[in-house]
Formats: structure tokens, sequence, C-alpha cells
């Protein structure tokens, strides 16, 4: 029975003349077949042999995604290294520290100032090679003769770090068996996906997301499994453009994009005529009635108008052959899925963790999507409840344990179960909803425990122009929030007014500061997934958190002397 890496290899010698990656670049296409992929993949694994590199060596691969990545990355696994990808906008002290915890041999760089910028923080880094230099020397005399060296079903192929939403990142290690495993059911779902919608030919597919995210190194690699167009991004300030130029069937994406979407298209669509506003509105209430089963005669018509003139024009900037969108990393807005579904774009939601080798359910695109929910287990994983509503899975998806930290490793895994750290719960339907990080819990000094994303979600959404909405309190009396973006204080007491009306007094917000720019992973305050780095964010608005609380403070005590 050939492995995920035997099948990717036949599968590219089978598209010898077909499309198999493509890059965007403005209004042009880069694009390889699947043997002159091979090519490439033998050039590198040829450089390789001439470095003395052994199996079992790690090897860090940091560069932006590129047709480059792909074959240094088949390139090391087919000679048996262990990748370890790395995100090209990290801090260079970050990544110094994962390199100094997993000591690759080599560091493989998309260009000499990535690599410089690593060497100035880190003395001892491994020997740089640039990935033309890879692709430029050795060329080997024969294409795709040479099979990827035997791998056992235990043997590790990459160490993915996590994005260290609290603490330092850790090394999770990936075996033969977990890819093997999760590709076939990734790929299960991808085909019924096609399936379920009757298109023919090879699929395509556009990708912005990093590969050093397990997910997205999954999507990669299951695309090359398949008969499969894949067309990566090259410049994220362009992604509309990139998306309706390569005319995708799906793609895989973070709820950060789908919510700038949606709002983008809602503030459009408020400056248009007062016809266009009208029929919008019409339209979303009769959607909204529709989809309670209470629609009428009247709001058939309006549905069907609104698709005519303004959803149909809205759903072509992503292409003529969408199919669903894919999302995860983190629970999407309900009202954004139901806002896509009004386009008439599914939205499929997964869930899952780099220690799951991506992902442990999907909604199966045969069903309608549930807004709230991610969807079933894949077939062959368990998952259950834990204490503390956390969610507890296994399967052959588990990760055999953290690169170098054997306690850690003994912490999440615990009586065969992998505890996610996640919170969670499952409906009748078996379909499960995520609402927070157990880390993430808020514990004021009254004891009460506090799930913040939920709230941060709805504030969010009431304050559109909000890049970012932190609410802190840890140990102290009461909740106080950091709202970060071009946000107006009267919109903020606003929203607030709105949200804490609806909640009991220990989780009502007393306190907000303004912060004028957005976080940014460059910033080192997000991940490069987008989610919040909470630690980093408490540490570097220390003080105005503090005043916060004081400002707080000092205005109760005014109170009560004028009382």
């Amino acid at each position: 029975m050939q492995n995920f890496l035997e099948n990717i290899f036949a599968q590219l010698k089978k598209a010898d003349v077909r499309a198999v990656l493509r890059e965007i670049h403005g209004e042009q296409f880069l694009s390889v077949t699947g043997s002159e992929l091979l090519q490439q993949v033998e050039q590198v694994r040829a450089f390789l042999r001439s470095s003395a590199v052994q199996p079992g060596d790690r090897c860090a691969l940091l560069a932006a995604n590129s047709i480059r990545w792909v074959a240094v990355d088949l390139a090391m696994m087919a000679e048996g290294l262990i990748v370890v990808p790395l995100y090209s906008r990290q801090a260079p002290s970050e990544l110094a520290a994962m390199m100094k915890d997993c000591q690759p041999r080599l560091l493989f760089v998309g260009d000499a100032a990535l690599g410089e910028a690593v060497a100035q923080v880190w003395c001892d880094a491994p020997p740089r090679v640039l990935l033309d230099q890879a692709l430029r020397e050795n060329r080997p005399t024969a294409v795709g003769s040479d099979l990827p060296i035997s791998r056992t079903d235990s043997d590790i192929v990459t160490i993915i770090y996590t994005s260290g939403t609290s603490g330092q990142p850790k090394g999770v290690c990936l075996h033969a068996s977990n890819l093997n495993y999760m590709l076939a059911r990734t790929t299960e779902r991808l085909e019924q996906l096609m399936a379920a919608t009757h298109a023919q030919g090879p699929d395509h597919v556009f990708h912005y997301l990093p590969f050093n995210f397990a997910a997205s190194w999954l999507l990669l690699l299951s695309c090359l499994t398949r008969e499969t167009t894949l067309t990566l991004s090259t410049d994220l300030n362009k992604l509309a453009d990139e998306i309706r130029l390569s005319s995708p069937n799906y793609f895989l994406n973070v709820p950060a994009l789908l919510e700038r979407v949606r709002r983008g298209v809602e503030e459009a669509l408020v400056k248009r005529a007062a016809p266009i506003r009208s029929l919008f509105e019409k339209s979303r209430a009769a959607w909204q009635r529709q989809n309670a089963g209470s629609a009428g005669a009247a709001d058939r018509f309006w549905f069907w108008l609104a698709n005519k003139i303004i959803f149909s024009k809205i759903k072509e900037r992503f292409g003529r052959d969408l199919r669903a969108l894919i999302c995860g990393s983190a629970p999407l807005a309900p009202e954004t899925q139901q806002f896509f579904r009004m386009l008439g774009i599914p939205v499929l939601q997964a869930y899952g963790l780099t220690e799951t080798t991506g992902i442990c359910t999907m909604d199966d695109p045969r069903e309608s999507a549930e807004p709230g929910y991610v969807g079933l287990p894949i077939a062959g994983i368990e998952m259950k409840i834990g204490e503390n509503d956390e969610i507890l899975t296994r399967g052959p998806h588990i990760f055999p344990g953290y690169w170098n930290r054997p306690e850690e490793t003994a912490h999440v895994l615990r009586g065969g179960w992998f505890h996610t750290g996640d919170q969670g719960e499952v409906n009748a339907r078996g379909k499960w909803r995520i609402s927070g990080r157990i880390k993430n819990l808020i514990v004021l000094n009254s004891g009460h425990k506090i799930a913040a994303e939920p709230m941060e979600e709805k504030i969010a959404r009431l304050l559109p122009a909000a890049q970012q909405v932190v609410i802190v309190g840890n140990g102290r009396g009461y909740l106080c929030a950091l709202i970060a973006g071009t946000v107006e204080a009267s919109a903020v007491e606003a929203a607030f007014e709105v949200v804490n009306r609806e909640l009991p007094h220990y989780r009502q917000i007393r306190n907000f500061k303004l912060i004028g720019n957005a976080f940014t992973a460059e910033s080192g305050l997000l991940t490069a997934n987008g989610k919040l780095r909470r630690d980093a964010v408490n540490a570097r608005f220390a003080a105005e958190i503090n005043a916060m609380y004081e400002e707080r403070k000092e205005r109760e005590a005014l109170s009560r002397q004028h009382a």
C-alpha cells in the first residue's frame, strides 16, 4: 500500500503535461506541470544529497508560499528529512527560538534578507540555503526516477510549531501515519464537495494561507494527491483580484477575511442609490423569514429580484466557478455564515488543531451547514466533552508528542485522549460548536469565570471599524476592554450599552481604552493566522490596563463623595 508521499509522486507523474501549481503575479500566472514540479523536486534532492544530510535530520523551511517552497518541501520529505516549516513574517527572535529548540541542520530561505535577520539574533544559526540555490545546483540526469525514501508509520515527517497564543510555541511532531490517514479523509470530503456540485475536470483551488499552518499544508498535500490545479497568492493586498482571476471551486479561509468581506459589502451597499438599498433590506428580511420557514410570495419575489440584481454580482467577484468556501482556525460568526448563504455561497466550517493533524471535524458538503457549528467528526475520529466542557478527541489523527517536551506531551495526552484546551458542546445531531479556549477564561476575584471570545465577537460585530477587541480582567473585580482601530469613543459606549443590558452584572464591561494602531503579527500581538496573543497584549498594554482600573476607581470615589 502506497503512503501519502508515494501517492503524490504517482499523481505528479500522471499529471505529466497538466498544470498542477500556479503562482499569480498581477494579471499573469506562472505555472508548472506535474513533470516540471518533479524535475524541481529532483534538483533539490540532488542538492540535499550533496549536503550530506541524513534521513531523520531536521531542516527548516523559511519562505513565503511559492512553487519553489512546494518543491523543497517534497524533496525534503522524499529524502527522509524532517521538515520544519516557519512563518516568513514572524519576528526573527521568535524564529530563532523555534530553531534553537529543534536544531535544524540547514535553513532554507526564500531570500537572503530572511536568513540574515535570523543570523543577527542567533549567531549559531544553521547554514543558510537560498531556495534558488538548491534549485540551480546539482541538476539530475534523470527526472522523477527516484521514489521517495521508504518510511515507517511512526517516522516523524514534520515539526510544526504552534502559534503561541499563550506561552512559547511548541513543536508538534506529525508522523507518516497521521498524514496517511488524514489525507485520505480530507480528500474524501473534497471529492464529496465536487461530486455534490457535479463539477467536471480538475479542481481549481485558490490558496493564500501560509503553508506553515497544519491545515494549510494538509490542503496543499491533498491537492497534490488529487487532480487539482492549485493557484498560490503572491500579494495579500490584492486578494480580491487574485480570487477573481483564479476563479476557484473552493478555497480555505480564516474567519477574519470572511468578516471583512461581509462588512465591505454591507458598507458598499449603504452608499448605493436608495432603490438598491431598499431592495437589499427587503431581500435580507425576506431571507430571514425564508430561513425561518415563514416566507410568503412577496418574500420570494424580493429575494429573487435581489439575487438577480445584487447577490449574483457579488458572487461573481469570487469567480464564476465557486462551489463553496472552507473556513477554520477560529469560530465564524453565525451571522456571517448566514450572509454568505444568502448570497448563494455555502461556507463549510472545519475545526482542528496542529496536534490533530489539522482537522477533527468538517461540514459535510452534501448537507446544509448549520451556522455556529463546525460539522461532524471526520470518519474514525472520536470526540467527547470532558471537565470544564473541554473537548477531548482520540484516533489516528492525534500527534505522537511535542518535540523535546515530554511533560507537556504527558499533560495533553492522558488516558488515550488528547485534551484540546478548547471548550465546546455537541448537539443532538452530533455537530460540534466551539466556544473558546479554556486558557482564555477570565477569572474575576469574585470567582466568576467568563469566556472572553463570544463577548469580543459580539462587540466586534457592533463596531465594524474596530480591528481587535480584547476583554481583560483576570484577578480583577470587573471587566474592561482594549479596542484597536480608528473607532469613536461614542460608538464604543453605544456598543457596550447594547451588550451590557443582556448580561449579568459580573459580565458587564465597565471601562475601555482605545488603541489607535491595529494589532499585527509583525508587532508580536497576533499569531501568524490572526489570533490574539493575549499574554503579549496584556504585557504590552499593562500600563493602559492598570490606568483603566485606576480611572474607574477614581470615578467611583468621586461618585461616592457627591452622593
